[in-house]
């Protein structure tokens, strides 16, 4: 039986929290907020093929914040894009898993880590698909820090200006980056207007809320001409209480204890 959207999302989590434990790695906060996104994406979404990760009229997803592997390697091997095993060696020396996203993984377009270099990526795909007259949509997910980098301002420029409709980008506006509130750090806010004024078409959606990323994301573009931008509010650490809205879990490995309680706390969830 194919697992709900709610049920693909737990199961995600749990690896997760399992192989940045296991590797002592960092970002499991940075997971745990778009698991809810990703497994949407994968369930009800994106067209693609786990049996042709290279099938040529495939949606193109890239994971922008790269930091965020594990829970994006969870989710292809749920739906079945490499085998489940592959992930008990995430972060190992020599393991094709590696703790920012790699394109020698099947499922994955391109490596990124380094923050800023998604939207870019995903803009020459788009137009290249428009220029070529090829079906396939973009989608690119970014964090909310990583939109202090200028390259994603030339490119949100960029893509208003060639009216790629076919790009999707979604933000990943859990409020908190390395070192800091977003807020803080370098304030975002009035984020929403910023977008449109560079002519994208947004929504602003509650990223937890599996009905209404569904209903967002399958009524794409929002506009004809214009890229769509979901800015999608959540929580970093989501589904595990003594991570959410934690600051320290940007960079810090759940101990052994930690790893037990989270996990029972997602076994619990309805």
């Amino acid at each position: 039986m194919v697992p709900t959207s709610q049920q693909l999302a737990k199961i995600i989590r749990s690896h997760a929290l399992k192989m940045v434990h296991q590797a002592n790695a960092s970002h499991i906060g940075s997971c745990l907020s778009i698991a809810d996104i990703l497994a949407v994406l994968y369930n009800k979404i994106l067209r693609v093929d786990s049996r042709r990760s290279d099938w040529p009229e495939r949606d193109r997803f890239i994971l922008s914040k790269g930091h965020a592997a594990a829970i994006l390697y969870a989710v292809l091997a749920e739906k079945g894009f490499f085998p489940k095993e592959w992930l008990k060696d995430y972060c190992k020396d020599g393991a094709l898993l590696t703790g920012h996203i790699s394109h020698h993984v099947p499922g994955v377009e391109v490596s990124t880590g380094s923050l800023g270099h998604g939207l870019p990526i995903a803009c020459g795909m788009a137009l290249a698909a428009k220029r070529d007259g090829k079906p396939y949509r973009v989608f690119a997910l970014l964090s909310d820090g990583e939109l202090d980098e200028g390259s994603n301002w030339e490119a949100i420029l960029f893509a208003g200006h060639h009216q790629l409709d076919n790009l999707t980008v979604i933000v990943d506006y859990n409020k908190i980056q390395s070192f800091g509130t977003v807020k803080d750090v370098l304030n975002l806010e009035p984020l929403a207007e910023k977008w449109k004024s560079f002519g994208w078409s947004v929504r602003e959606i509650n990223g937890h809320d599996f009905e209404t990323i569904e209903t967002t994301l399958g009524n794409l573009p929002f506009e004809q001409n214009r890229p769509s931008v979901v800015i999608a509010h959540t929580v970093k650490g989501k589904g595990i209480s003594f991570m959410e809205n934690k600051l320290e879990w940007h960079y810090k490995s759940p101990k052994d204890e930690q790893l037990k309680d989270a996990l029972n706390e997602l076994e619990k969830e309805s």
